[in-house]
């Protein structure tokens, strides 16, 4: 007989499924409560205060199927960080319950469900959210991802390069394609310099509105506009002492170009709405996907911009440029991903290692990234096989030109993966973005498991 301890709340618009569970997870739980929907799910969740929310990702009020799920799942977990949440999802919503995964959920159970495996799964997130209750209140920092300097040629002229600039405080432009890493190089030149001890505030300046580039950057005072209540800090302010990225500085407009350029030359900013100049020592680290030199030429970027912010120019390669790498950097997120989702596998198969090394990778090393997240997720085996890895955008090709219409769906899918990435997570941007209503983002968003 298991060990009945801890509390779970079920979330389920199904009676029968709820009758169900309420006969079942007793023999587990010392508590069980149901609800039909999340209408009352803040209340109960205070007053309840479970270890664990088995959250049905359906409910008869949803307009786009799985998204209630997928929001409440985030709420739970901004609510209440140490309360786990597993999803209860049809086999056809898999996807969805993927990126809830992604989104902090513990796990996922498939209906109609196996007994022993939806109480076992139960269990695993009832006791880790116990333990969690049962240390100090201190958030456990995500260690952020480590340089792979891999064996290609280029990558170790980078290394020698990075090994030589990053105790000085040189500013430095780092290009490449999207999915490079270029934050992770950006992190790894912060860590070995000598202002490691001080903070590196990332910043990506293409999701900045116009109205707001300011302000968020260079902060403001009080009154300086109507919803400004109090002196905010910005950026360059957070940054004083330690290191600044801005990320995808290629998609500043022209107009704010100047005023970057000259809080850049003079090392102090202006709050908005305010007269005193702060002084900020900062090293500047900026980062883009784009062609600088030809967007100067172009006349869509500064020239006297460009210069002051490319002491040192290091260009990082595309994956498919580093075959030799793909197999290593994919065991690595094998394991990052089996710690994080508790699956039991441990490598690749040579199967498997095949068919990563034949894919094309336009997305680099985010999208490797990506593959194995899933694969891992999904797995229930302790070694990933071919048949576990999904390679049809990898292996496509896919350009990165043409039009919205008429595109293939591994077009279709980088164009609503970036727009995504573009708005931190805002559908309504991202979809304002695409040129299409959220209702049909959802459903794209459904259709790639994004």
């Amino acid at each position: 007989m298991a060990i009945k301890k801890g509390k779970i709340l079920i979330v389920d618009d199904n009676a029968g499924i709820r009758q169900t569970l309420k006969i079942l997870l007793p023999m587990h739980f010392a508590e069980v409560e149901a609800l039909p929907s999340p209408v009352t799910l803040v209340s109960t969740l205070e007053r309840f205060r479970p270890d664990v929310v088995l959250l049905d990702m359906n409910f008869t009020t949803s307009i786009n199927t799985g998204n209630e799920g997928l929001y409440w799942a985030e709420e739970i977990k901004k609510m209440m960080p140490e309360v786990e949440v597993v999803l209860f999802t049809a086999y056809a919503d898999i996807q969805l319950a993927v990126e809830g995964m992604k989104r902090g959920a513990f796990d996922f159970i498939v209906k109609p469900w196996d007994n022993e495996k939806l109480a076992a799964t139960l269990s695993a997130a009832r006791d880790k959210a116990r333990k969690a209750m049962g240390r100090d209140a201190r958030k456990e920092e995500e260690k952020a991802p480590s340089m792979h300097w891999g064996s290609s040629h280029a990558m170790a002229i980078i290394q020698k390069t990075v090994d030589k600039i990053a105790p000085t405080d040189a500013t430095v432009l780092i290009t490449g394609e999207n999915g490079t890493g270029k934050d992770v190089l950006a992190r790894e030149i912060h860590a070995h310099s000598l202002r490691s001890g001080k903070p590196m505030v990332a910043v990506d300046a293409g999701a900045i509105t116009e109205t707001l580039f300011e302000s968020e950057l260079f902060g403001h005072v009080k009154g300086a506009y109507t919803d400004a209540h109090t002196d905010h800090v910005g950026k360059f302010e957070q940054a004083d002492g330690g290191t600044l990225f801005l990320d995808e500085i290629g998609n500043i407009p022209l107009h704010l170009q100047a005023k970057l350029l000259r809080v850049i030359q003079n090392r102090s900013v202006v709050r908005v709405g305010g007269t005193k100049a702060i002084p900020v020592d900062i090293r500047l680290i900026c980062a883009t996907n784009m062609d600088l030199e030809q967007m100067v030429r172009d006349g869509r970027f500064r020239e006297d911009l460009y210069y002051r912010i490319n002491t040192v120019h290091i260009s990082l390669p595309p994956l498919r440029e580093r075959k030799d790498d793909i197999v290593p950097l994919a065991e690595r997120f094998v394991a990052q991903f089996a710690d994080k989702y508790h699956r039991p596998v441990t490598g690749l198969d040579d199967a498997a290692k095949s068919a990563l090394e034949s894919g094309r990778w336009n997305g680099n090393i985010r999208e490797l990234q990506n593959v194995i997240e899933k694969a891992v997720i999904l797995s229930d085996g302790a070694t990933l096989g071919a048949n576990d890895i999904h390679l049809e955008q990898a292996r496509a090709g896919i350009s990165v030109t043409g039009t919205w219409k008429a595109v293939s769906d591994a077009e279709e899918e980088r164009r609503v993966r970036e727009a995504i990435q573009r708005s931190n997570g805002n559908i309504s941007a991202a979809a304002k973005a695409l040129g299409i209503s959220r209702p049909t983002l959802y459903a794209k968003m459904k259709k790639y498991g994004l």
